[in-house]
C-alpha cells in the first residue's frame, strides 16, 4: 500500500491541520492527528447535499448556503443535484482550505469551486446566517457540514450553530418552505428536540456504510409552522 504524503500543514486552534494524499485521487484532511475528512468515505456528506438539493430541482433559481467547504465534496454533490440557474454560497473560515480546493484537492470535487454558480464567503457561516435573519429570507436551503455536528458539548442554549437562538436565526434566513440539513458524527436526541421546538419537521438518517454512526438531519420549514 502506498504511503500517505503530507502536501501542506498549518497550525490552528484545534491543532495541526494537514492535507495528505495517497495515489492520484485519495486525500485526507487531518487536524490534531484526528482524521477530519476522507475523500474515500464521504457517503454521509454526499447524502446531505443530494437529499435536499434534489427537492429544489423545480424551483426557479434556487439559492443554497453550504456551511463548510472541506474537500468540496458536499459542494459538488449540491451542484450536481441543482439546476443550472441555481446560486450556491459556500462559507469557509480557513483560507488555506479554499486554496487547497482550488489546487491539489480540485480532483476530489471535480473542481467545484470553478463552477460559475458558486460564490465563496470567507468567514463564519453563523455570521452570514445572522445577517440574513435580519435582512430577510435569502436561501431555499442551508446545509451545515462543519467540523463538529450536534453533540453533548453543543447543547448550551447559546450555542452559535445548534442552540435554540441559532435555529431561530436559521429559520428566518430561509425562504418559505425552505430546507435545513445538518451533518453530525453521531445522533443527538437533544438536537432533535431543539429542531422541533424551533418549528422544523425533520427526518434523521444514517447513510454511512460499515456501521458508521454519522447522522444527517433533513429538516423542513413548512409555511405556518
Amino acid at each position: 500500500m502506498r504511503p500517505w504524503i503530507t502536501l501542506d500543514r498549518l497550525d490552528t486552534p484545534e491543532g495541526m491541520l494537514e492535507l495528505r494524499q495517497r495515489g492520484e485521487r485519495e486525500f485526507l484532511i487531518v487536524v490534531g492527528g484526528r482524521v477530519l475528512m476522507s475523500s474515500q468515505h464521504a457517503r454521509s456528506e454526499t447524502f446531505l447535499a443530494e437529499d435536499v438539493c434534489r427537492r429544489l430541482a423545480d424551483r426557479k433559481a434556487p439559492r443554497v448556503l453550504v456551511g463548510g467547504l472541506g474537500m468540496g465534496i458536499t459542494l459538488r454533490a449540491a451542484l450536481d443535484a441543482l439546476p443550472q440557474d441555481a446560486k450556491v454560497v459556500v462559507a469557509e473560515l480557513n483560507t488555506e482550505v479554499v486554496r487547497w480546493c482550488r489546487g491539489p484537492l480540485a480532483p476530489a470535487s471535480a473542481d467545484a469551486l470553478a463552477d460559475p454558480r458558486v460564490t465563496v464567503h470567507q468567514g463564519d457561516v453563523t455570521t452570514l446566517i445572522a445577517h440574513h435573519a435580519k435582512s430577510g429570507p435569502a436561501f431555499d436551503a442551508i446545509l451545515l457540514d462543519l467540523y463538529e455536528g450536534p453533540h453533548a458539548a453543543t447543547q448550551p442554549a447559546d450555542d452559535p450553530r445548534y442552540g435554540p437562538t441559532a435555529l431561530g436565526r436559521t429559520r428566518k434566513a430561509l425562504t418559505a418552505n425552505g430546507w435545513f440539513a445538518v451533518w453530525g458524527e453521531v445522533s443527538d436526541d437533544r438536537f432533535d428536540r431543539e429542531l422541533r421546538r424551533a418549528g422544523f419537521r425533520f427526518e434523521r438518517h444514517h447513510p454511512g456504510k460499515g456501521g458508521s454512526p454519522h447522522c444527517v438531519w433533513v429538516a423542513y420549514q413548512s409555511v405556518g409552522v
